[in-house]
């Protein structure tokens, strides 16, 4: 739109170019005035804020004519392009900006993303694939044009202002991605938003070991390196790879045979208190549970049949979408039953 109305508008100047050349030959020609004298005539007729005198002759009133039409038809041309691209154009993106800050306001339990990089990109089609919310914070060009080519909500500025963070709905959120490129930014980041929100779930991006260690310190809860990860997986290709073959298989990347999941046993919920087996959790759902992260933070990485789920106790548990419906159904607490 902004391309089309730039080239509409120079073509009338183009034209209103050629009009004033062609009056101030035409005047200079019949009235014999200097250079000077035509185009200020012509200038003040093509105008129209009238004439300078009243032309000698019939060619120049001729002349006066032709300019006075001339002037009208560019001046409302150009008037018509104008009220087009604000009407079109400044009008529209102030509704669109409008109704993006109202839909980032209504995020409740979202997640954060800072850093709209290749990285950033990455999370956020996971998270749209999921059908989990989220807002993308980031200042470049580039990051902004490609959130908005995707239509994801965006925050133009940086997570290391708490103005941005706060715009971003930090106070809402459920967790924040630190994925930008540099360490220093990631490390900022999460040291403000830790110290808005000292239980927010926070998982940053680092470069190297080092940096690792600086995130934890800030307030990361994990912390992901992608170069160092890559270099795994890849050795992990070559060295054995069958167990890659069948992790591949098992992720949620591997098809929608076999998921993973993760469940809270509430305070509320009927099952707390009895183990796997008291359960018969294989039996009535079809999932497997195939680790357990106990409430003091330890994990139990091969739970036996007689492992007690507590309240607090976090079940990672394996199966096709019913099943770990079905689970999630057993242990939902007791008031959100029925």
């Amino acid at each position: 739109m902004k391309s089309v109305s730039a080239r509409r508008v120079a073509y009338a100047v183009a034209a209103l170019l050629v009009v004033v050349v062609g009056g101030t030959i035409a005047f200079h020609e019949f009235l014999h005035e200097t250079w000077i004298q035509s185009t200020y005539r012509t200038v003040v007729t093509i105008s129209l804020a009238g004439l300078d005198t009243v032309p000698r002759n019939d060619e120049a009133r001729g002349v006066s004519i032709v300019l006075v039409l001339a002037g009208i038809t560019i001046f409302a041309y150009i008037a018509t392009v104008l009220v087009e691209g604000i009407a079109g154009g400044v009008f529209t993106g102030a509704m669109v900006e409008r109704r993006r800050r109202r839909a980032i306001e209504r995020l409740k339990n979202h997640y954060i993303i800072c850093g709209y990089g290749r990285v950033g990109r990455r999370i956020a089609a996971e998270f749209r694939e999921e059908g989990v919310p989220f807002v993308v914070l980031d200042f470049s060009d580039d990051a902004i044009e490609a959130a908005r080519e995707a239509d994801v909500l965006y925050v133009e500025g940086t997570g290391t202002e708490d103005e941005d963070l706060r715009e971003a709905g930090l106070e809402r959120a459920r967790g924040l991605v630190a994925s930008a490129d540099s360490d220093a930014d990631n490390l900022y980041i999460t040291l403000s938003a830790r110290s808005v929100r000292p239980d927010l779930l926070i998982v940053a991006r680092a470069s190297d070991e080092d940096a690792a260690k600086k995130l934890q310190l800030a307030g990361a809860d994990r912390v992901v390196q992608p170069y160092s990860t890559a270099g795994k997986e890849m050795a992990k290709l070559v060295l054995r790879p069958q167990v890659a073959a069948f992790l591949d298989i098992v992720s949620t990347s591997g098809g929608p045979d076999l998921l993973f999941e993760e469940i809270e046993i509430k305070e509320s919920c009927a099952e707390a208190g009895k183990t796997i087996r008291d359960i018969s959790i294989r039996e009535r759902t079809g999932a497997m549970i195939v680790a357990l992260r106990k409430h003091d933070g330890t994990f139990d990485a091969t739970p036996q049949p007689d492992a007690v789920l507590e309240v607090g106790d976090v079940m990672i548990a394996a199966g096709a979408p019913d099943e770990l419906r079905r689970l999630e159904e057993l242990f939902a607490p007791a008031e959100a039953v029925g």
